[in-house]
């Protein structure tokens, strides 16, 4: 058998230098380019990735997310969301709606300014993000995508 026949036999679960090659290749780009958005967000929003991470779920989102749903969806836990979503209501980006039979819950949107000032960074940020991956065409974005999409969408899940 040749080294081109070894190299295609290669299971996923044989060690593989390429993969790990391009684990730290695609870890290094994401951040580096996830440094450049948080300092762009800072500088022209005075923003974090984290509060633009909450806006962009609940602009999703109109009628709103409960708390855990929307920890679920940021996939962090929910006392990180808790400290976000506070600072954003006292800025008046979010409400905080009881929901009725439930005490302890409480459900979030945002309010009509949060949906303007979301709309404007989401507008920003995807300038941003094709000027920083400028060097990749809408062809190599869409294959790359597509190569990305055979990932498992949690590690360990079946494909």
């Amino acid at each position: 058998m040749g080294v081109e026949e070894k190299s295609q036999a290669m299971s996923p679960q044989t060690p593989s230098k390429e993969r790990l090659r391009l684990w730290l290749r695609m870890l290094r780009v994401t951040r580096q380019v996830e440094a450049e958005l948080r300092e762009k967000l800072r500088v022209q929003f005075d923003s974090t990735l984290p509060r633009f991470d909450v806006l962009a779920a609940l602009y999703r989102h109109a009628e709103g997310l409960k708390m855990n749903e929307l920890s679920r969806q940021l996939m962090v836990s929910n006392g990180n969301v808790t400290g976000i979503v506070s600072r954003l209501v006292e800025d008046g980006y979010i409400d905080r709606i009881a929901i009725e039979g439930d005490r302890r819950a409480t459900r979030v949107c945002l309010t009509e300014l949060g949906r303007a000032a979301f709309a404007e960074m989401a507008e920003a940020h995807e300038v941003w993000v094709n000027e920083l991956l400028d060097g990749v065409t809408e062809e190599d974005a869409h294959h790359m995508g597509e190569l990305l999409h055979r990932l498992p969408a949690e590690p360990g899940a079946a494909r």
